[in-house]
């Protein structure tokens, strides 16, 4: 069993800074990309930043030069710093991770999801 645990969302006005984590932990043999998605109310789920287990980090246009994606691959933790931030950033935030589980195929894994309000 693998699990995902989100935290650091919560509420914020415009122009401040939030840092979010996911941890995953259980019977882990290996992690390849990680990354962060987002889903505002009424609107489809959308990739934020993707990180991968070499580093190499993507962005979605929106958020490029305010968002840092980064990982601590011995914490199998993924981080996401989000500056500047707009009310167009409100949403529910979710960490994915593609993920080797010892004795089992590999597959993504999601987080629960954590708030991220942006207020005016």
């Amino acid at each position: 069993q693998v699990q995902l645990v989100e935290s650091g969302g919560g509420l914020v006005q415009a122009g401040g800074s939030l840092r979010l984590s996911c941890a995953a932990s259980g019977s882990i043999f290996s992690i390849g990309a990680m990354g962060w998605y987002r889903q505002a109310p009424g609107k489809q789920r959308e990739l934020v930043a993707t990180i991968r287990s070499d580093g190499i980090t993507n962005y979605a246009d929106s958020v490029k030069g305010r968002f840092t994606i980064s990982r601590e691959n011995a914490k199998n933790t993924v981080y996401l710093q989000m500056n500047s931030l707009k009310p167009e950033d409100t949403a529910v935030y979710y960490c994915n991770a593609y993920i080797w589980i010892v004795g089992r195929p590999s597959s993504d894994y999601w987080g629960q999801g954590t708030q991220v309000t942006v207020s005016s």
